[in-house]
């Protein structure tokens, strides 16, 4: 069973952007319309459980990314039994879960008001808005989800987007229907656990298609179920550290400045957070072709990938932060007003936040394609624990700036030299000076990039132009500049022309296999 690495990887990633454009687009009108026909404390309450259901799903544990992981040496070596048994055990795993997500949400409904300072508006019943959100989550758990293992073990990522795709685009009008003709945010909810079923049917009809020597039957040996769970238990702390760091920060906004400020946070991070979805698309699509490659190919090899990987991901980071520097304000003046805008100290610790966020998204990558988690098990919980820390105590004296500050500190500080030292012990030896001096030059460029976009922008654009027409023409100084200095200061290196290679290829469709 050959799996095609790159090729896969593209049309994952092609794929990928079509959804993220569209989830983006039409996310981006719901949010509108929440702020401009429900108001902005609807906004506020969504976003915060969100942030709670994402705790709630740490009973997942990271069993998917396990028994994902389990299967790409039986893939390798076309052991179809040994994918039938896991994916019988995955099936078990997540009936399991289903329960442990429903019943803990149940202990939470007592606590549901102290987690708000403030009202919340007058014709919201909060605990039936809250179950009609839990009832969505266990949906997720209990409806064939292990069908989708097999999709994504196999790198099928493209399958798994176009379904996401169409099903995206009937749960996004129907929602904007409802809240523009009937103003019903009961009714909101409820097309979304009627999406999220129709979602889990779909993908398990088309896994049993494509895939129909693949059935959950069979029962692993013990030892093996037991190397199962071992990764299940390592990857619970990296998963409590993720979903802290992403939840947190709303869950303490809302604690002590209330649904307002959730919601004007929310706008901001909404922005940032959809720039940093692309990445993962792209490295979604790769984690598979990673694992084939860690275990088919030699160190050096792999070595050299991560290089040319790192310089594909600081290619974007680059082009990114200098477009969230030129274009944050005058965007959210077009969106939400004047009224809802945070100062430009925001927007460049906005932007700070996407380079450390994203800047080890190649080595997380290579480390769960690895399967290392048990040894890089602390670093994400001792990160959040720091996050965590900080964000009770800074909010008190600086507001919202604190709360996206401690945030930056924990990555930078703890996160991200951790995660380098990891790699470098426990999965191949890395030149740490070079390496280091590697993201020290890409981190000076990214700063001359985003200063000089700036000044470019403030000088001429803002003078000159207003509203779309600004944001146009900011965004073609962005690219023109920001690239123009990425390929000036790297050109002639083997990983730019890797890059440019991965480009062309992705541009003519003439994608081979390797």
């Amino acid at each position: 069973m050959i799996i095609q690495r790159t090729k896969n990887a593209v049309n994952g990633t092609l794929t990928g952007v079509a959804v993220k454009i569209l989830q983006l687009v039409l996310s981006f009108a719901v949010r509108t319309i929440f702020i401009r026909t429900l108001g902005i404390e609807y906004l506020g309450l969504n976003s915060l459980f969100a942030s709670v259901f994402q705790v709630l799903n740490l009973a997942e544990l990271g069993v998917s990314s396990a028994l994902v992981f389990s299967m790409y040496k039986p893939i390798a070596e076309d052991d179809r039994q040994k994918i039938c048994e896991l994916m019988n055990l995955y099936r078990y795993y997540y009936r399991c879960i289903g329960a442990i997500v429903l019943c803990a949400g149940l202990v939470i409904i007592p606590v549901l008001p102290h987690l708000i300072e403030g009202t919340v508006p007058e014709d919201i019943n909060l605990y039936l808005v809250y179950i009609l959100n839990l009832i969505a989550t266990v949906m997720s758990y209990w409806l064939f989800s292990y069908r989708s293992s097999i999709l994504y073990a196999q790198q099928r990522l493209d399958i798994v987007n176009i379904i996401t795709f169409f099903i995206t685009a009937f749960t996004y009008a129907a929602q904007i229907i409802c809240i523009v003709r009937f103003r019903n945010y009961y009714l909101y909810l409820t097309i979304s656990i009627i999406s999220q079923i129709v979602l889990n049917i779909i993908a398990a009809i088309v896994s049993k298609k494509m895939y129909p020597e693949f059935n959950p039957s069979g029962q692993l040996p013990i030892e093996e179920r037991k190397q199962i769970n071992s990764r299940v238990r390592d990857l619970f702390t990296a998963r409590i550290g993720m979903v802290v760091n992403n939840s947190v920060d709303t869950m303490v906004i809302s604690a002590f400045l209330g649904l307002q400020p959730v919601a004007v946070y929310q706008n901001y991070y909404y922005v940032v957070s959809s720039v940093m979805a692309f990445f993962n698309i792209f490295f979604a699509a790769c984690t598979a072709g990673i694992g084939n490659s860690l275990i088919v190919n030699d160190d050096d090899s792999n070595r050299r990938l991560l290089y040319n990987l790192n310089h594909i991901l600081f290619f974007a980071i680059n082009f990114c932060c200098a477009c969230l520097i030129c274009l944050y304000q005058p965007f959210m003046k077009i969106w939400v007003g004047t009224d809802y805008m945070l100062d430009f100290r925001f927007v460049v610790l906005f932007a700070v936040y996407l380079f450390f966020e994203e800047a080890p998204r190649t080595m997380l990558n290579f480390k769960d394609a690895a399967g290392m988690w048990r040894e890089d098990r602390l670093r994400p919980l001792i990160t959040a624990a720091a996050n965590v820390i900080l964000n009770i105590i800074l909010v008190q004296f600086i507001g919202l700036y604190g709360i996206l500050l401690s945030t930056v500190l924990s990555f930078a500080v703890i996160a991200f030299p951790w995660l380098i030292h990891n790699i470098d012990k426990c999965l191949f030896k890395l030149n740490i000076p070079d390496y280091v001096m590697r993201y020290l030059k890409y981190a000076i460029v990214t700063i001359v990039s985003s200063t000089v976009c700036y000044f470019i922008c403030e000088s001429v654009v803002d003078q000159h132009f207003d509203g779309i027409v600004e944001l146009f023409i900011r965004l073609m100084i962005c690219t023109i500049v920001s690239i123009g200095i990425f390929f000036i200061i790297f050109a002639g290196k083997e990983e730019t022309k890797y890059m440019i290679g991965v480009f062309s290829r992705m541009r003519n469709k003439d994608v081979k296999t390797n």
